[in-house]
């Protein structure tokens, strides 16, 4: 069957929609309108093909002993992030992981939420019959005009003057910016390639249900070149290279404002944007940042004359080192820090997202929605209902959101992600009291490094499990790890393998669906401040 690459345009918010077929790239499916432009010709033409036994489908989450957990620098590989400032050759200090959204994902340990020992692998007994993944882009060059340039044009300027450095500074003599923007590096498409790898050998079973329907696969994803890259890198890492070009169809919606879209929900939720609403985290981390890296900014400023850096360029220079590393492989910005400007570094991101995105975030909820009912769709085979920033006539249509998949793999932003699990109210992720405005007073379970790092993936698994429980179960994870949803989820008992009965967690996220008021959240003139768990939702005067 061939597959189609399509280009899903909503209007606007709660208005019908249209379909442009996508202008063909190198290696792009294409459909008769536009014919083939730099494709590679099918295997059956060049020959020489070797042999071709196709053997039985690999379904390593079922069959294997143990599960393929991501230690952190495999995760990494072929990146070189040196050891903090300070500390010895045999320091097991992981800067990587202490990166906020701009670490390398890493396989996270169910006992972090509360479950020790849980494993994502299938539990004896049950068998897996469906698979909901929702991932973000990879590693990718900063967003246009961010920190990072803003700190080389400083640079520049005082070169224009006249500076001079010494010691661990005398690298920035002939430092230059060399990043792009916005699109993936050669470390992000490798991480999709792995990730679309991984979820092959662990699901690969679950392709029969197509073979059976006699139907491809829909994948989706946004506009942006990132995102189209991400979803064919991950396409190309699960079906092969070239085969993915005829055994599943990319849809891709259009991001940009005012247009519906669950994978851009800001782009139609005015309130993310304001200060006193959606974006009191940043607000809220650009104050922890003014004192928290003191102590380093009077080293480094011992070693300049003719600039002196403040608390606004320690973070650009440890967003340098973040994305050198993911971009370029190495970065002399990382060595400048210590071990606890790292973990002051990952409280700033904290801050941020739990506040922008997180139960601290009025708006989050809101525009987690979408995801959220086109999952419940998903699971009760009925289609969306509007009110939120779903697609409108493509979540009504069995071509663009079909209802029967086994395999459901949607990529998105961090951002998005993360108002997704805040919209199911997985508590687990922020299990304790609101993220205090000080990182020596943590004691909230919410971590993004672990929860939203570059190629993070939550993962639903529908299992049946006739040995030991009659009904229908469902689980989640996020990099791995399973969360209990005892706590926040009525009905479903503490298990140790995170299981629930389906049926009561589709009644639970049905509810939340109800509860949950887009118009209100993203419209409604309110003020919310840091220092609230707001479960993502905004407060009633």
């Amino acid at each position: 069957m061939q597959s189609v690459l399509s280009l899903s345009l909503a209007l606007s918010a709660q208005v019908s929609a249209m379909t442009i077929p996508a202008a063909p790239f190198a290696g792009s499916p294409t459909s008769d309108t536009y014919p083939p432009s730099g494709t590679l010709p099918p295997e059956s033409v060049i020959g020489f093909v070797g042999p071709t036994p196709t053997g039985v489908e690999p379904a390593a989450v079922q069959t294997a002993p143990i599960y393929p957990y991501n230690e952190g620098d495999s995760s990494s590989f072929p990146l070189v992030a040196p050891n903090a400032h300070g500390a010895g050759a045999d320091s097991t200090f992981n800067i990587k992981k202490y990166w906020g959204n701009l670490s390398p994902w890493y396989s996270v340990p169910s006992a972090d939420y509360g479950l020790p020992g849980a494993s994502p692998l299938i539990p004896e007994g049950c068998t897996i019959t469906q698979l909901h993944l929702l991932y973000r882009h990879g590693a990718r060059y900063p967003t246009s005009d961010a920190a990072p340039a803003r700190f080389a044009e400083k640079i520049v300027n005082a070169t224009k003057k006249g500076f001079e450095v010494s010691n661990e500074l005398k690298f920035l003599a002939d430092w230059t910016y060399k990043l792009g923007a916005e699109l993936l590096t050669p470390f992000g498409r490798s991480q999709e390639f792995l990730l679309g790898l991984e979820h092959r050998q662990l699901y690969g079973e679950l392709l029969k249900n197509f073979t059976e329907q006699g139907t491809l696969p829909v994948f989706r994803t946004e506009s942006q070149d990132r995102m189209v890259k991400t979803a064919i890198n991950f396409a190309a890492g699960f079906f092969g290279v070239p085969e993915y070009m005829d055994e599943v169809n990319i849809e891709i919606l259009v991001e940009a404002p005012r247009v519906n879209n669950s994978g851009a929900p800001y782009e139609v939720c005015p309130n993310a944007a304001v200060k006193s609403r959606g974006d009191i985290g940043s607000t809220v981390a650009e104050k922890f940042a003014k004192d928290a890296f003191d102590a380093t900014l009077a080293r480094l400023n011992s070693q300049i004359t003719g600039l002196e850096f403040d608390a606004a360029d320690a973070v650009s220079m440890l967003q340098l080192c973040s994305y050198e590393t993911v971009a370029l492989g190495y970065s002399s910005f990382c060595g400048l820090f210590s071990e606890e400007d790292f973990i002051n570094y990952e409280y700033y991101y904290d801050l941020v997202f739990y506040y922008n995105n997180g139960p601290g975030s009025p708006v989050s909820a809101a525009q987690g929605k979408g995801y959220l009912q086109e999952y419940v769709a998903r699971f009760t085979h009925e289609y969306p209902k509007p009110y939120s920033a779903l697609n409108e006539t493509f979540d009504n249509s069995s071509i663009y959101f079909p209802l029967n998949q086994s395999i459901y793999a949607d990529a998105t932003h961090e951002v998005v992600v993360l108002d997704t699990l805040t919209a199911f109210n997985l508590s687990a992720l922020f299990k304790g009291p609101p993220l205090s405005l000080k990182q020596n007073e943590r004691r909230n379970s919410f971590s993004a490094s672990k929860v939203i790092p570059f190629a993070t993936h939550f993962t639903t698994q529908v299992l049946e499990c006739p040995a030991y429980r009659p009904t229908k179960q469902i689980r989640f994870m996020v990099n791995d790890a399973v969360l209990p949803l005892n706590e926040s989820y009525p009905g479903c008992e503490a298990n140790y393998h995170g299981l629930c009965s389906f049926d009561n967690v589709v009644q639970v996220l049905q509810k939340r669906i109800e509860e949950i008021d887009f118009n209100h959240d993203c419209f409604a003139d309110y003020t919310a401040k840091a220092g609230v768990d707001y479960n993502g939702r905004a407060p009633r005067k």
